[in-house]
C-alpha cells in the first residue's frame, strides 16, 4: 500500500471523482462505467472528469492509488513477527470489497499503477535488521521478498480467482505462509 504521506494532495472534485467511480465500480464492475456517469455521480461536469482525467488509464492509477490509500489502510506492523497479523486484516478487507481489491491488483499486476511494487519492502527490511540481526543479506532479502508477495492485492485475487478460495480462508492462509517464513528465525530474535 502506497505511504498516505507521499501521495499528492486531491482537491475535493477529484475526491468526488473517485468517490464517485469506486461506487461505480462496485455497483456495476469497471468495465462499464462511463466517464458521463461517473460525472452524474460526482455532480460534475464530464469535462471536469476529463480535465482530471484525461484517458480511462489515468482514471483507473488514480482510483487505484486512492483505493490503497483510503480504503485498504492499516497500521504498520512494529515487529516482523505481527507482519503475518497485518498480512490477514489485509486479506479480509480485500474480501469485504472485493471489486476494489481487483482495481489495485489488476493495475498493478500491469504495471500501470506506477506505484511502488511492494510498498513495505523497506519497513520489512528494517524490522528484520532490528529485530534478527543475525540473518545475511540474501537470507532477510527472501524472506522481504516472500512477506512482500504475501501482502498484496494480487495474492488475494490469485487466492480467489485461482485457487477458488473465500474470505477467512485466504486470510488464514496468507497469515499462515507468512508465519511459517518467520518460524525458523523466531527463536534466533
Amino acid at each position: 500500500m502506497a505511504d498516505a504521506s507521499s501521495a499528492p494532495e486531491l482537491s475535493p472534485t477529484q475526491v468526488a471523482i473517485l468517490t464517485a467511480y469506486c461506487e461505480l465500480i462496485e455497483e456495476v464492475g469497471t468495465d462499464d462505467v462511463s466517464f458521463r456517469l461517473i460525472a452524474l455521480r460526482a455532480g460534475v461536469g464530464e469535462r471536469t472528469v476529463f480535465r482530471y482525467y484525461p484517458t480511462r488509464v489515468d482514471l483507473l492509477l488514480a482510483t487505484s492509488a486512492w483505493i490503497e490509500r483510503t480504503i485498504f489502510t492499516r497500521q504498520e506492523s512494529d515487529s516482523i513477527f505481527d507482519v503475518p497479523i497485518a498480512i490477514h486484516e489485509a486479506m479480509e478487507a480485500y474480501d469485504r470489497r472485493p471489486e476494489l481489491a481487483h482495481v489495485v491488483a489488476e493495475t498493478a499486476m500491469r504495471g500501470v499503477n506506477g506505484s511502488e511494487p511492494a510498498p513495505h519492502r523497506d519497513r520489512f527490511d528494517a524490522l528484520l535488521r532490528a529485530e534478527v540481526p543475525s540473518l545475511s543479506e540474501p537470507e532477510r532479502r527472501l524472506l522481504v521478498a516472500a512477506l512482500c508477495h504475501l501482502d498484496s492485492s494480487a495474492t488475494w485475487v490469485t487466492m480467489r480467482r485461482e485457487v477458488g478460495m473465500h474470505g477467512r480462508d485466504i486470510a488464514d492462509a496468507a497469515r499462515w505462509a507468512a508465519e511459517s517464513q518467520l518460524d525458523p528465525i523466531r527463536a534466533a530474535s
